[in-house]
């Protein structure tokens, strides 16, 4: 009895603290909790602004200028149209409200994240912009079609992600310019943010930053640091090999009257520079240029008649690609689903089929007499 007692205890000790241990890892997530990290802390902007008020003109640079910029966000941005940004001044909604909107609508963007203009429009006193899409699931014929009750088109990860910012000004929108809307955005989007062509060039030694920070291009560059210093250019030109067998390309920088640069590559170097300034004589760098350093190589160049590598210098060529399994013969020649090529001879005569001949039974007209029966010609 005393033993029956005792595995009793034991076993309500043991729901006992199941239940504390369950009550223990329970616990509610509601909005305060859920958007206690995001940040709110807001300063608004110094800019000066011009007095005119914008031209057709100044929009649609504006729109050009400003349409599929990037930039980092620099605080959370809801999933909504409520987010209104006064020119020099406030940001609408309040923090506690800017919470409760995240918390209902969705985040499109974290802080830090990237945001990218995708639609923008000037209207009388406000620029609206949208960013990664906007916050409105763009328009699908197919969604409103269904065949025996089952939509065409059912995605459900198929939704907004997107906000949109509304810049406002008072009174009118001025002549603003796209660099002076950026910098009114700058509470909320950070367009600072540095290309790779910029972000590389400053990983390489100080001679190099200062020769890309000028626009010059240097004897020895590789290909990535010709972009970082001009920019794509306006023209490309494949010479055939010359006398020792190398392949060039050449880069052409400006036009008449300008001046004109004239880069050659040979595979991923720079290897010869021709500047011409109009009213004075053609100016040639042929000799390296780099102060002792030397980018690193690319570690594999695919080219025409590519030797194999584990093959000897100057052995076969690789083989081309092929679906076989390693050690399967190859069909043969004249095998089936090959091209059959003519080769050139005349096939044999063959003589003319003959016509059918005529038939020899007639049909004949029956008059009740087959004797009296005449043919029917």
């Amino acid at each position: 009895m005393a033993l029956k007692q005792l595995s009793s205890v034991l076993a309500l000790g043991a729901v006992l603290l199941s239940l504390a241990t369950t009550y223990a890892q329970v616990f509610v997530v509601g909005e305060k909790s859920a958007t206690a990290d995001i940040a709110t802390d807001f300063t608004p902007t110094r800019l000066v602004l011009p007095d005119g008020k914008m031209t057709e003109r100044g929009r649609r640079e504006l729109v050009r200028n400003l349409e599929a910029e990037q930039g980092f966000a620099h605080r959370a941005l809801p999933v909504s149209t409520a987010v209104t940004l006064q020119a020099n001044g406030s940001l609408a909604p309040g923090p506690v409200e800017y919470r409760k909107l995240i918390y209902q609508k969705g985040q499109a963007a974290a802080a830090g994240d990237r945001l990218l203009i995708t639609s923008i429009s000037v209207r009388d006193d406000r620029i609206v912009m949208d960013f990664n899409g906007g916050p409105y699931l763009k328009h699908r014929f197919l969604r409103h079609v269904s065949i025996n009750d089952a939509p065409v088109v059912d995605n459900p990860e198929d939704r907004a992600s997107g906000t949109r910012v509304t810049l406002v000004f008072e009174g009118q929108v001025p002549e603003v310019s796209a660099p002076e809307v950026k910098a009114l955005l700058a509470p909320l989007v950070d367009f600072r943010a540095k290309t790779s062509e910029v972000a590389y060039s400053e990983t390489l030694p100080p001679v190099l930053k200062e020769s890309i920070a000028a626009h010059e291009v240097l004897v020895g560059m590789n290909r990535r640091m010709v972009l970082a210093a001009l920019g794509a250019p306006e023209n490309k030109i494949r010479d055939e090999p010359g006398g020792d067998g190398a392949h060039y390309e050449d880069w052409i920088y400006g036009h008449v009257p300008q001046t004109v640069r004239f880069v050659r590559f040979a595979g991923d170097r720079v290897v010869r520079i021709e500047i011409a300034v109009l009213g004075k004589p053609l100016e040639i760098h042929d000799k390296d240029e780099m102060g002792g350093f030397s980018p690193p190589v690319p570690t594999r160049e695919v080219a025409l008649g590519d030797k194999n590598p584990g093959g000897e210098e100057g052995g076969a060529t690789a083989p081309p690609p092929t679906l076989r399994l390693p050690g399967e013969p190859a069909p043969p020649t004249n095998g089936v689903n090959k091209v059959q090529f003519p080769d050139g001879t005349k096939p044999a005569s063959s003589p003319a089929p003959s016509p059918p001949a005529p038939p020899t039974n007639f049909s004949r007209l029956s008059s009740g007499s087959a004797a009296g029966a005449q043919p029917l010609l």
